[in-house]
């Protein structure tokens, strides 16, 4: 069974192919968290986390699900997770997430997907983020061929920059960087709520039409990529200046 939470829908592709590929059952999870359903699910004995990557490791929310949410069934757990670039040593906590669930663990790894978090990073145009996705095809067929055959992915690189990253600066970019304030909304926002259906964390409302953020948003600084006319602003640091991105 594949299992995936997905912001601007990279994990969702990558679910669904893997899904599609070995016949098994595919599950949202963005709709349980934002339903803070953490009722049990009935699995196979083999389960595929696939998830995009915050601070260099699984998002907080779904590591959280996941520790509250029995899999009935499970016996051993792949992680997959996509990124702009690299997901730094994300593997030793998803082996301590796995052994917490008392399952196997499996391996986790990466696929590079369009970058997306755009609070920090320019998103790619249309063209080269379809060739970004068709370049990942080979690492998730290779990804299938491993769960397929009951194989462990191979260990992904484990350096004391991908040590620093996961580890004492992941609880500092939440703090400072994952967070609501960079969002501000623009008057191509038709009111649509769009966005409030979709943030997991329940944290956008509607005040005369025009979304209002509370102070829990650390999932979704995607999220305006699915939404009409990119009526989101998101501000960005630039060369030390500050610059305006749509």
């Amino acid at each position: 069974m594949v299992l995936y939470y997905s912001g601007t829908s990279n994990s969702k592709y990558i679910a669904k192919c893997i899904a599609s590929a070995l016949e098994t059952d595919c599950l949202n999870l963005n709709e349980r968290i934002k339903a803070e359903d953490t009722s049990s699910v009935q699995t196979e004995e083999n389960v595929i986390l696939v998830t995009p990557t915050y601070a260099w490791r699984i998002p907080h929310i779904v590591s959280g699900w996941l520790g509250k949410a029995e899999l009935v069934g499970a016996k051993r757990i792949w992680f997959v997770m996509d990124c702009g670039s690299e997901i730094g040593n994300a593997a030793k906590y998803n082996r301590e997430l796995a052994a917490q669930k008392a399952l196997t663990y499996m391996g986790t790894a990466q696929i590079v997907m369009p970058e997306n978090y755009i609070a920090l990073f320019p998103a790619p145009d249309k063209q080269e983020a379809k060739a970004i996705v068709e370049n990942a095809k080979p690492a998730i067929r290779s990804i299938i061929d491993c769960i397929r055959n009951g194989m462990e992915f191979p260990a992904p690189r484990n350096n004391l920059y991908d040590r620093f990253m996961s580890g004492a600066v992941n609880p500092i970019f939440y703090k400072k960087i994952v967070k609501a304030d960079a969002f501000t909304v623009s008057d191509a926002c038709i009111g649509c709520r769009k966005c409030v259906q979709l943030c997991p964390l329940n944290n956008i409302r509607l005040d005369k039409d025009k979304p209002v953020w509370g102070g829990k948003l650390y999932a979704l600084h995607g999220l305006y990529l699915l939404l009409p006319e990119r009526s989101y602003r998101v501000w960005q640091k630039t060369r030390g200046e500050t610059a305006l991105s749509f």
